[in-house]
């Protein structure tokens, strides 16, 4: 597939896919660790980055999520490629 999307698309769907690994690995160590304080905190601040940089990757790409994740202005653009998962 040929692309014509900018570098820093790809750069900042990759932070996005950093920042969702980091939330998965905090989850899975909070399930056996409830208690931990530190592990709490980092996985609310990684939480808040979250919304952040999607807001920002969405407001300039177009939505990540389907079915009321994701935000739509007054134009429709789910239908708009390239998808997540085509690139």
């Amino acid at each position: 597939m040929t692309s014509s999307l900018p570098p820093e698309y790809y750069q900042e769907l990759e932070e996005i896919q950093a920042v969702d690994f980091v939330l998965v690995e905090l989850t899975l160590y909070l399930d056996t660790h409830p208690d931990d304080a530190n592990a709490i905190n980092q996985f609310n601040q990684y939480a808040q980055y979250k919304k952040q940089i999607q807001s920002n990757f969405e407001a300039k790409y177009g939505p990540l999520f389907q079915y009321g994740n994701s935000y739509s202005d007054e134009n429709w653009g789910w239908g708009k490629g390239p998808w997540p998962w085509q690139v």
